[in-house]
Formats: structure tokens, sequence, C-alpha cells
């Protein structure tokens, strides 16, 4: 079983629901291979919004991969700050985008070019409008387009993660504890436990040769 980080927009009740239902159906589909953490579930959000970043951070470098929703004319800055945390924890990434809507300065990903090219980290496009509407046509048979769509999306998540699982750490093993050591102070952690917390991370990860 690999623990999933979903870092996306979550702000609405269209946000909320979304990201439930995609990690609900990750789940599944992946007959439990592939969990995700959602950082809307994760604490109260009247927290003090430092407790709250804190706390985000330390579960995604505590998760094995990570899956970014680059979703919008303009990409959520949260969740790109998590993202770039990912890079430099050397965590397998996904980005994953279902507007079909065109954005970005290059002629490539769909975004700034600043969130692109970064090793162990793979993007999934899928046009969910042509998804939802091949879906509708077979609702007269009793399917919900809702649930088609999720699942189709899930199933190609899910082939995404499988491969990102799968490549070899770029970080070596000279260089990631200094790399986490900074990681572990870089934030401005609320309190030395956070700190020292990033560190165990690290002796996870290893102990199940997720880094070296």
């Amino acid at each position: 079983m690999f623990s999933v980080y979903f870092a996306g927009e979550l702000f609405s009740a269209k946000h909320l629901i979304g990201n439930a239902m995609l990690a609900d159906a990750i789940a599944r589909c992946s007959q439990r291979k592939f969990i995700c953490i959602l950082p809307q579930a994760l604490e109260p959000r009247q927290n003090q919004p430092k407790s709250i970043r804190d706390q985000d951070i330390l579960t995604l470098l505590d998760c094995d991969l990570a899956l970014f929703n680059f979703d919008g004319p303009e990409l959520d800055s949260g969740t790109v700050v998590e993202f770039l945390f990912a890079k430099f924890a050397d965590i397998p990434a996904l980005l994953l985008r279902t507007d079909f809507r065109a954005s970005g300065d290059q002629p490539g990903d769909p975004w700034n070019l600043m969130n692109s090219f970064y090793p162990r980290t793979n993007v999934l496009r899928v046009n969910s409008m042509d998804v939802y509407q091949s879906a509708l046509h077979r609702e007269k048979q009793g399917s919900d387009p809702n649930q088609i769509l999720v699942d189709q999306i899930a199933e190609r998540v899910i082939d995404e993660l499988d491969s990102l699982s799968k490549l070899t750490p770029i970080l070596s093993k000279d260089l990631a504890e200094p790399v986490y050591r900074w990681i572990s102070q870089m934030p401005g952690f609320e309190s030395a436990e956070s700190a020292e917390r990033v560190l165990a991370i690290l002796e996870q990860k290893r102990s199940r040769h997720l880094l070296p």
C-alpha cells in the first residue's frame, strides 16, 4: 500500500466533494494499493494558519507519493508550494489536469513553465468534458455519468501512480540527510517536535526503500 498526498483547492463544496470522490475512487479501483490523504480532512480550519500549514507540510513529507490538482486558468498557489516541497524532498509526483482549457506560457503543459520539467514527475491530462459527454449517452442504460467520469480519471491516475512508484530516487544517500535536515529548518516550524518529525520521516522512508 502507498500513501498519496492529494493536494488541490479545497475552498468550495465543489472542490471538497470532487476531491473526496476521486480519492475514494482511487482507493476502490486500486484495491487500496493507493490511499489518498486529503488535507481538507486533516485539521479543523479554525486552527491557527501556521499550524495548518505545518500540518500539511509534514503530512506531505510523510506520504510515499503525491497527487497535485493543476486545474484552473491559474494554478492554486498553495498547491504549487506543496508541489515544490515534494520535489525538494524527492517525492514522486503526479500533476493532474482535468480542465480542458489552454493556459500557460509554453506549447506543452498548460501552465507556467516554472512548474514543468521536474524529475520523478508525471503529467496526466484528461479532457473531463469529453469523458462526461460520452458518459451522458450511457445514462439511458442506468449508468451514472458522474461516477463514470470519476472512475475513468481514477483508473488513469492509478496507472500513473503505479509507474511513479517504480522510479528510482534521484536523491543520493550522501545528500538525503542534509537535504531533510534543511527541510526540517527551512519552513520555521512552530514546534521543535515538527523539525524532529521530518528526520524521523526520512528514516521511515529509508526503511521502506523509498529513499537511499
